[in-house]
């Protein structure tokens, strides 16, 4: 290793265990910190934000990956290393410190007033500091890159390479092609019996099935754990301490079921990235779409198939009583229902990708200056009556449900209709090469597909780009077409359409 490279790791690497200290400080807050230790919280987080921003804009380190890049043949990992580091020191040194602290203490606080305002259903609560947020995004946005649209450069922090141009004609096609699904199952006139996933569902009884289920997937509780939370999520310090949260329904198994495999895929995600590139610029997933594809696959692809259900549904029954008299041509269907609803994560698969639309759009008016952080609990009931035919009753249910914009994660949501659309294309492709799933499912073999996934995905890290990494594993661009034709089959099935037309 070269003198240049040694600094080059050796920074990233303590820049890494800063980034580290947060996370950990985050999911704590997220988890078991006191209410009263909110404002302490967002002081050290703010400190840790500074510390990295330092780091992360030391001269020493730049120079040390420029004579680095210099030397690194074309195409090798090391080239890859420094494009990577690159593109991270190129947004931060374009912002100051001072403005990386205050975003860090806004979002700290924004939180806060989040789950206050949440739990009372009082926009009011949360406007404040929302706004403030929504200001410091935008300097932020500007400082970065002042020529393009402050949205385009909040996305491209997820979704390397994302732009409205680029995704608005995606959202398009999505949208004209579930409408036409959506109002054949309003008008069909059947309702699909949920009786079967409905019942007395004790905490502890859920919180058993629903490890068992992770464990099956290959989620590895001595390098993870489960935790309750208001909003379930995965994060990851490294590869051998991966932390995923839930939530649950007392009278319906599927919000903690699907949370729990959601996010374990997201963990095995996490679980898989290399060693040999951990604490380096490429050693984590290479953008939230792909993240989120890792997660939409076990969850819907895997965890509502009917074969996954012959091998679950016995032992699900060893759990909860109340399905002792359920079959699995009972309870499918209920797992496939197309109803519009409030809640994005409690969504279904057919309306789950209008839920983010309404975001996209929401989001994209807010930066373009087109909507104030005052208007967006009207703008939002209006979209929602617009895509849905629905209209929230409260806020809790409509504008105050989702807690990214309380972390300034603006221009996230997109990347999980990305997801939707990279889980069907990868699933399809994996179920060439390994044979017929189906068949290893209904004997609770989950092996081949998660090594698959591991070899394909995982272990790639962001050695490659999402666009790149998508058409090395499956030979092509990502397309829509993969997911609308698993979202018009498993819906014509559940309400017995006879044919679905755009």
């Amino acid at each position: 290793m070269s003198p240049s490279e040694k600094i080059m790791f050796d920074k990233w690497r303590e820049m890494c265990d800063l980034s580290v200290s947060a996370a950990i400080l985050e999911w704590d807050q997220e988890t078991y910190m006191p209410k009263k230790g909110q404002a302490g919280r967002g002081q050290v987080l703010a400190t840790l934000a500074g510390l990295r921003h330092r780091l992360l804009t030391d001269q020493a380190l730049s120079d040390a990956v420029a004579t680095t890049a210099e030397a690194a043949p074309a195409d090798s990992d090391l080239a890859a290393q420094c494009k990577a580091a690159n593109r991270y020191i190129n947004r931060a040194s374009r912002v100051s410190e001072k403005l990386t602290k205050e975003l860090a203490a806004a979002t700290s606080a924004g939180l806060a007033a989040w789950q206050k305002a949440r739990a009372a259903s009082d926009f009011s609560l949360f406007s404040d500091e929302l706004a403030r947020i929504v200001d410091l995004r935008r300097e932020q946005a500007a400082a970065i890159d002042p020529t393009a649209p402050a949205y385009d450069v909040l996305m491209d922090e997820y979704e390397p390479g994302a732009t409205q141009a680029m995704l608005a004609p995606v959202f398009e096609e999505l949208c004209a092609e579930l409408s036409p699904l959506i109002k054949a199952v309003a008008d069909c006139g059947f309702i699909v019996d949920e009786a079967p996933a409905m019942g007395e569902f004790p905490e502890a009884a859920q919180a058993s099935f629903g490890q068992e289920m992770a464990t099956a997937m290959g989620f590895d509780f001595d390098a993870g754990r489960l935790d309750l939370t208001t909003h379930p999520f995965c994060t990851g310090f490294q590869n051998q301490d991966v932390r995923i949260t839930w939530r649950y329904m007392e009278d319906d198994f599927r919000s903690a079921l699907y949370g729990i495999m959601h996010e374990a895929g997201h963990g095995l995600y996490e679980q898989g990235l290399p060693d040999k590139w951990q604490g380096t610029p490429i050693g984590g997933a290479v953008s939230l779409g792909m993240h989120e594809s890792q997660s939409r696959l076990w969850e819907n692809l895997v965890g509502r198939s009917q074969s996954f259900w012959e091998w679950a549904l016995p032992k699900a029954k060893q759990y909860f009583p109340c399905m002792q008299n359920v079959s699995n041509e009972q309870l499918w269907p209920a797992l496939h229902t197309a109803r519009p609803s409030f809640i994005r994560v409690e969504a279904d698969e057919a309306t789950y990708n209008l839920h983010i639309a309404i975001r996209f759009d929401i989001e994209r008016w807010l930066f373009a200056g087109e909507l104030e952080t005052c208007d967006l609990p009207e703008a939002w009931n209006q979209a929602y009556q617009k895509y849905l035919g629905i209209t929230p009753s409260n806020a809790s249910e409509g504008v105050l449900q989702d807690i990214h914009w309380a972390m300034g994660a603006f221009g996230y949501f997109p990347t999980y209709s990305l997801g939707n659309l990279i889980s069907c294309q990868l699933f399809a492709c994996a179920n060439e090469e390994l044979g017929d799933l189906n068949a290893q499912f209904r004997n609770g073999e989950f092996a081949n597909l998660r090594n698959w996934l591991g070899e394909k995905v995982h272990s790639q890290a962001s050695r490659y780009s999402a666009n790149e990494l998508v058409e090395r594993i499956t030979g092509r661009p990502l397309a829509a077409d993969d997911f609308l034709n698993y979202i018009k089959d498993v819906t014509v099935k559940a309400y017995r359409l006879a044919n679905i037309s755009s």
